[in-house]
């Protein structure tokens, strides 16, 4: 028997597109006895969920091995053709009030002619999808099922191009900060949190540009040629992306080498004034440890003014040793 609506807790929305641009949004009990001539279907349920993933595996005629494809908990962006339906994973950016950093979160998608299932896990929040389904309900939504696609994979990294902007204003302020001041912990920990999310973007983003460029070039019947130079520019977006964070790593490489540099530098000034400083001290640490050993012929001892000349010999070298070092800039 199908999972009934109330124990559904995985199902987001359930929504019937009349490719006019609105929907009509559908309760479980009516997705259950859906048919494809009723229209387009498009369901977005939570990954997770185990009702939703049991009506997955077990009601929804998809074939177990592709189900089993969805509910993966570990998966890398790809597009798999599976008769004339799509499996495709992508990954899109989290809303980012709910992480610190902003993360690239996974999305499954199965896309038939007449029913598109898109999955997410329940943590996850994609602003970007809630927006397609508002502007269905508004009336302005996708106009066929491979618009409806390209228009999932343009939204969920929508929000890229704000976070490497976000990413890119750090490394200048960065830039800046270490040719004025020098804290190099603040420094290192704000620069290691950039290569971090640098290196968990484009982990991902690469792979995303490759499966765009085969979903923008599958043979689907129902993905037309608008659909198509949709998915196109998508795709061009994600190029862009993937130079701006190459940019991007090559500067925060650049910034870390700067500032070790810089660091080395202080460390190897501070030794050196420490080494001078043991450089004028140890002559006359030398006499004044001669002198006052605890032996008989040690000049002046009966002599009251011996310890005033002492001092001024000691004193005489230190300025000599000065001099000196300053001569050969060494201080």
């Amino acid at each position: 028997m199908p999972v009934s609506e109330t124990s559904l807790a995985g199902l987001r929305f359930a929504t019937l597109l009349d490719f006019q641009g609105g929907c009509r949004d559908l309760s479980w009990d009516e997705v259950c006895r859906w048919t494809p001539a009723q229209g387009f279907l498009w369901l977005h349920m939570e990954r997770d969920a185990p009702l939703a993933a049991e009506w997955l595996q077990n009601h929804s005629d998809i074939d177990p091995l592709v189900a089993l494809a969805l509910l993966a908990d570990e998966s890398r962006p790809r597009v798999e053709p599976v008769g004339d339906n799509l499996l495709v994973v992508l990954r899109g950016i989290n809303a980012p009030e709910h992480h610190v950093e902003p993360e690239l979160m996974p999305i499954h998608i199965w896309g038939e002619a007449n029913r598109l299932v898109s999955l997410r896990d329940h943590d996850d929040e994609f602003s970007s999808l809630r927006a397609i389904h508002n502007g269905l309900l508004h009336g302005k939504g996708p106009r066929s099922p491979g618009i409806l696609l390209a228009l999932i994979a343009e939204k969920i990294i929508e929000q890229l191009e704000n976070v490497i902007d976000d990413m890119e204003e750090d490394v200048d302020d960065l830039e800046d900060r270490v040719m004025t001041s020098l804290n190099e912990k603040t420094f290192r920990t704000e620069l290691a949190q950039i290569r971090r999310q640098v290196i968990h973007l484009r982990r991902y983003l690469g792979p995303q540009r490759d499966a765009l460029y085969r979903l923008s070039h599958d043979d689907a019947s129902w993905l037309d040629d608008s659909s198509r130079q949709r998915l196109h520019e998508v795709t061009n977006k994600v190029i862009r992306h993937m130079e701006d964070l190459n940019a991007l790593r090559d500067r925060t490489t650049v910034l870390h080498e700067d500032l070790s540099t810089q660091i080395a530098e202080t460390v190897s000034a501070t030794s050196n004034r420490l080494t001078a400083v043991a450089t004028i001290l140890l002559p006359p640490s030398l006499i004044a440890g001669i002198m006052g050993a605890n032996v008989g012929g040690i000049p002046g001892q009966s002599d009251d003014l011996a310890f005033w000349v002492l001092c001024l010999v000691i004193f005489g070298l230190l300025g000599g040793l000065f001099v000196f070092l300053k001569y050969k800039r060494w201080l």
